[in-house]
């Protein structure tokens, strides 16, 4: 099992995400819980993409954390 960090920002009107760990994987939707629904669909098309290509999944590298100043 792999976990992959996604990124949602807020546009103008919607939100889009991506995934520092796989470049080209994107996803947009009206709300933010839309958004995370439809990257979670493009991780797995994505993933099932690499597979059927005979390409290696990724390990995830990136992190997040937040910082208060």
């Amino acid at each position: 099992m792999h976990r992959f960090l996604i990124v949602i920002e807020k546009a103008n009107g919607n939100y889009s995400a991506y995934s520092p760990d796989l470049p080209g994987c994107v996803a947009t939707g009206n709300t933010k819980e839309e958004t995370e629904d439809n990257m979670h669909k493009a991780i797995e098309m994505h993933i099932q993409g690499l597979l059927e290509d005979g390409l290696p999944i990724p390990e995830p590298q990136a992190l997040a954390e937040y910082i208060a100043v």
